[in-house]
């Protein structure tokens, strides 16, 4: 079932938006109904933070310079 909903939005906003809704050849209202949609759905899949967390941290001990091992392999590779 369908209901009525007031907004108070710019003015501004709201002819910029009926245009856009023109251009996709959609109603303000489907527009509207549509991100809320979108906003009140569960998220799907992992977020960046879960995958880091569940990384394992790598066995490098704390005395080794990586950024120096890095260059020089460039300067092995290149000649740089």
């Amino acid at each position: 079932m369908k209901t009525r909903l007031n907004l108070t939005i710019e003015e501004s906003l709201l002819q910029r938006m009926k245009a856009y809704a023109s251009r996709k050849h959609i109603s303000l209202s489907e527009l509207v109904e549509g991100y809320f949609e979108r906003i009140v759905q569960p998220v799907r899949g992992k977020s960046i933070v879960d995958v880091v967390e569940k990384m394992k941290v790598p066995d490098i001990p704390a005395d080794r310079n990586l950024v120096s091992e890095y260059y020089e392999d460039l300067d092995k590779k290149y000649g740089v």
